[in-house]
């Protein structure tokens, strides 16, 4: 039905749609279906995120909604920036309270951000408060939140149960002790598996002044000297021997780009002597050394069975001056313009002509790519497991509606959709799993509007399969956990 207002202009049916009640997002009978048969209860498995193993261990109690809602969340930051706010208010030394209205009084004005969702869901789903965020609800959401969470419930492991999420993958440097894994596996009283996801970025990393300290902490690991590349090499794949012990199934690589130049075991040794003695380097050096290791970790992943992870587009820590105040992983990345598509070609290429490609999932922060992994995949598929190259989700600052429906179009447009693995939460907040409902909200919106459109057979049964397959089962297979 089409109606018109009092100034004659077209408006969307006969009434307006309630704010994020249980239909939200879900605008078609078939969508409506398919969410509650195959997605609503279905259990999470978050595949790639940055929560701390030691917290989900050590299970302490948040003392108010600031410390689990606001604490790390740079999501949130950068709205509040964007808001005026002062620093102060967001990692400075204001009272939680004050950081929470400021946050408060943030939000309204953020409209089509995924993060006015992500907020009330939230909201929704964890404390019961439907009423919307803003100056004039502040307070009553405050004290409601904090009723609660003082009330018990509100503890990593609690909320995590609460979320349904069966598996946690984390992500944790080569060198890491894996000690808290350790103690989680033993746990019995904890049901969701919290397994480690080997990332090694710091082994890249030779043009910067951490390096060596973190050949310092590789030398303990690994407890052995480290003079060579070669030595390096041998201390990362004992590395990655102790990691599948401790159930990783999964390695992570953030690039900026994938370099491939090919250098000889004479060159790699001496740019790692180089880097040992805080040298300079071209930028062929560089890609020289990160392709052999590159190179390396691929040929292993594929003799243990992992997947490998590349994250490709990110231009971090921009500002200066912030990063040398209160360090990384604050707000203050952006999206990266490389090229992609040749150096990716023949890296993938280099692994496959060995028989050595392991499963990998390929993740862009550059829009601009989409097409660039939506066809890359189709050249390196096998029987080894069912789409074995996949299209990471829309990652990072693709993490909203629109992002998501655009990745999900390439992969539906070039791949197989009904393969895909799924969303992952890449948070290190423990509310941040409403976003798989947001992701499986947009994915049935998507299926529904092609069968009510008449492009795709109206048979919901299967498709409520497919969904929960795309939810939870497709990444459970696909990584063997």
């Amino acid at each position: 039905m089409v109606c018109y207002n009092e100034n004659n202009l077209k408006i969307k049916g006969d009434f307006m749609k309630a704010f994020m009640d249980k239909d939200f997002l879900l605008s078609t009978e078939t969508a409506k279906v398919i969410f509650e048969k195959g997605a609503k209860d279905t259990p999470i498995f978050d595949w790639h995120c940055h929560l701390s193993p030691k917290e989900i261990y050590e299970d302490k109690p948040f003392e108010n909604i600031t410390k689990v809602w606001l604490g790390g969340d740079h999501y949130k930051w950068r709205a509040m920036r964007g808001c005026g706010v002062d620093e102060k208010y967001i990692t400075g030394d204001a009272t939680d309270y004050e950081k929470f209205m400021k946050w408060a009084e943030s939000l309204p004005y953020c409209i089509g951000n995924p993060l006015y969702h992500w907020t009330h869901l939230e909201l929704q789903r964890y404390f019961g408060i439907y009423e919307p965020l803003s100056t004039k609800t502040a307070d009553m959401i405050w004290e409601k939140c904090n009723q609660q969470i003082k009330a018990g419930g509100f503890t990593p492991r609690s909320l995590i149960e609460k979320s349904n999420v069966a598996c946690v993958c984390t992500t944790d440097d080569a060198a890491d002790s894996l000690e808290y894994h350790k103690l989680l596996a033993e746990d019995k009283t904890f049901k969701c598996k919290v397994i480690p996801a080997f990332r090694p970025d710091k082994s890249f990393l030779i043009d910067t002044p951490a390096f060596k300290e973190w050949i310092v902490a590789m030398e303990k690991s690994a407890e052995m000297e480290i003079k060579s590349f070669a030595d390096l090499l041998i201390a990362l794949e004992k590395r990655i021997a102790f990691f599948d012990e401790m159930g990783c199934r999964a390695s992570d690589h953030a690039l900026e780009y994938c370099p491939f130049e090919l250098a000889t075991e004479d060159e790699l040794e001496e740019i790692f002597s180089k880097a040992l003695a805080g040298g300079e380097f071209t930028k062929k050096e560089l890609d020289q050394y990160r392709t052999a290791l590159l190179q390396f970790f691929g040929e292993k992943y594929a003799e243990l069975g992992w997947a490998m992870e590349l994250h490709f587009g990110a231009m971090r820590n921009n500002n200066a001056r912030m990063f040398k105040s209160i360090g990384a992983d604050t707000g203050f990345d952006s999206v990266h313009d490389h090229q992609l598509a040749y150096g990716l070609s023949r890296y993938l290429d280099s692994l496959d002509v060995k028989g050595k490609l392991p499963k990998t999932i390929l993740f862009t922060l550059n829009p601009k790519d989409n097409y660039v992994l939506g066809t890359m995949l189709g050249n390196f598929q096998s029987s080894e497991a069912q789409s074995k190259i996949q299209f990471g989700s829309a990652w990072w600052f693709n993490d909203n509606y629109d992002g998501m429906r655009e990745q999900m179009k390439t992969l539906a447009n070039l791949g197989v959709l009904g393969k895909f693995v799924g969303m992952v939460t890449d948070s290190r907040s423990f509310l941040s799993y409403p976003r798989h409902e947001y992701f499986r909200r947009i994915l049935c919106e998507i299926i529904g509007d092609l069968v009510e459109e008449g492009k795709y057979p109206n048979d919901t049964e299967f498709l409520s399969q497919v969904v929960e397959d795309i939810s939870f089962n497709n990444a459970k297979n696909y990584f063997g956990i």
